[in-house]
């Protein structure tokens, strides 16, 4: 029998006085890890097969289990982690490449821990939200540069097509196929009810969600699946995807096993085939041939949409940005190294990229050096984790962000990390119907109408206590943060002072 050189990373501990022996365990669990011994009448774990996903520690009603580190240990090595030899150990034994899901996990800094907010004392007196106005409207979209009257000397509406949010959140794209249908119905609901944006993602828009099309932003990716006119013509925006933030310079990868029925339809593509985006656009290799995309999406839809171009956080985001300000999109969308993902190269999601604070700050400088700033809006996503990190990077210059992997936990996601398996026991990343049935769309909008409610009720008293009334006049308001514990070089990339330097 070959060694297994791989110990099991988690061990559920169970309680056996509190035990009733159930089996809620044993049927909620999609890895299987419970075992039921009917002849002893007890219940058993494969540790081995557990991912650490709290469903069966959620619902045991007698709170019975709990999961812990196994603690397994290799000798010491500062230079060969236990984590490293574990990932020598499986690429030895299947001569693969390692996947990874959810955002890099690595103990990279994170700016937006670093960064303090401003309040209001003497001076500048705070404004109390809950009694005077306090404006989160977002528009987002090219402005024009002059402002043109008629003969009456009335302002002409001269604005290009824009998309209007009441906060600055969007839900980011999460296709039809990398997550369940409840999933993708719980965020459409939600972004209807919000008065806010969900985005399809790469993967088409399923029939019963046209009916959202006010409230949708439409993906283009490299694949171009479920791309059609309907399509385009279905949502408020169009979205071109170049990058991703967990994966820059890779395309996407959507298992066969997930691509079937309703979802192989919506891609236009067979039962079982394996979806691959690849890595670039074979129309795209210039500025002038992203331009070209642009407005063949504006003709194709009447220049009623705005065309967002989507990049990933990388070392020349800046120079990249200012390319597609000048390429005829309306908006972009630019994606840290913490995005999530249903499944990556562990390698490229943990080493590839750039912390969102940094690309953000640096683009927005650029632009308004260049004099183009008013030419696109900025949205910036990759581990948006609460409302205080949505207030920082609209002060460093986003005028909205895109929330996800967020979104998923307040959905039940428990972070285990596995969804490229598509055996999610919470409903979310997964086909199989059974476990699709666990995420009621119904509790699911509720929980996410709840969470941005929450949060746009902090993102008032956060701008109120800065003596601010608008987001308008938060964006890109630098003056408004102090950093923490950063070196000079971050500070001036951020464009800002550190604390205690008046």
């Amino acid at each position: 029998m070959a060694v297994n050189f791989l110990y099991p990373v988690y061990e559920v501990a169970r309680n056996y006085d509190r035990c009733i022996a159930c089996r809620v365990c044993e049927r909620q669990c999609a890895n299987e890890a419970h075992e039921f011994l009917t002849g002893e009448n007890k219940l058993v774990c494969d540790d081995a097969k557990c991912v650490n996903c709290h469903r069966c520690v959620a619902l045991c009603p007698t709170r019975a289990l709990k999961i812990t580190p196994s603690g397994n240990t290799y000798k010491t090595n500062a230079n060969w982690s236990g984590k490293t030899i574990d990932e020598i150990y499986r690429q030895a034994e299947s001569g693969g490449v390692l996947l990874s899901s959810m955002g890099n996990p690595e103990n990279y800094p994170v700016y937006f821990d670093k960064i303090l907010l401003n309040a209001s004392q003497v001076t500048n007196p705070s404004i109390d939200p809950l009694r005077e106005p306090m404006e989160t409207k977002v528009s987002l979209g090219a402005k024009p540069v002059n402002i043109e009257r008629d003969e009456t000397g009335r302002i002409k509406n001269n604005l290009p097509p824009r998309i209007s949010l009441s906060m600055p959140i969007m839900f980011s794209a999460m296709s039809y196929g990398s997550i369940s249908y409840n999933a993708h119905e719980s965020l459409a609901r939600a972004a209807e009810d919000l008065g806010i944006f969900y985005n399809t993602g790469e993967g088409g828009l399923h029939e019963d969600f046209y009916k959202y099309g006010a409230n949708t932003i439409v993906q283009v990716a490299s694949g171009r699946f479920g791309v059609h006119p309907e399509y385009l013509n279905s949502g408020a925006a169009i979205e071109i995807k170049m990058g991703q933030g967990a994966k820059p310079g890779i395309g996407g990868h959507l298992p066969g096993a997930k691509i079937f029925g309703d979802v192989s339809r919506t891609r236009m593509i067979p039962d079982g085939s394996d979806a691959i985006s690849p890595a670039p656009h074979h129309d795209i290799y210039s500025i002038e041939d992203l331009r070209q995309l642009v407005y063949s999406l504006k003709e194709a839809t009447g220049y009623k949409k705005p065309v967002i171009v989507k990049i990933a956080a990388v070392h020349n985001v800046t120079a990249i940005a200012s390319g597609i300000a000048r390429s005829g999109a309306d908006i972009i969308a630019i994606d840290g190294f913490r995005g999530g993902t249903g499944a990556a190269p562990t390698r490229i999601r943990d080493h590839v990229g750039i912390p969102i604070e940094l690309a953000l700050a640096g683009v927005d400088r650029r632009l308004r050096d260049e004099g183009i700033r008013d030419n696109v809006s900025i949205i910036v996503s990759g581990s948006i984790r609460s409302a205080a990190d949505v207030v920082k990077a609209v002060a460093l210059g986003a005028d909205s962000v895109y929330i996800a992997t967020s979104a998923l936990i307040a959905l039940g996601c428990h972070l285990c990390r596995s969804c490229h398996a598509g055996k999610c026991n919470w409903g979310i990343a997964t086909q199989v119907s059974e476990l699709v049935k666990r995420l009621n769309p119904d509790l699911g909008y509720k929980r996410l109408v709840n969470l941005l409610t929450a949060w746009q009720h902090e993102i008032k008293e956060m701008m109120g206590g800065m003596g601010i009334n608008s987001i308008e006049s938060l964006k890109g308001n630098r003056l408004m943060l102090r950093g923490v514990g950063l070196n000079e070089k971050e500070l001036d990339i951020l464009g800002i002072k550190h604390a205690g330097d008046g």
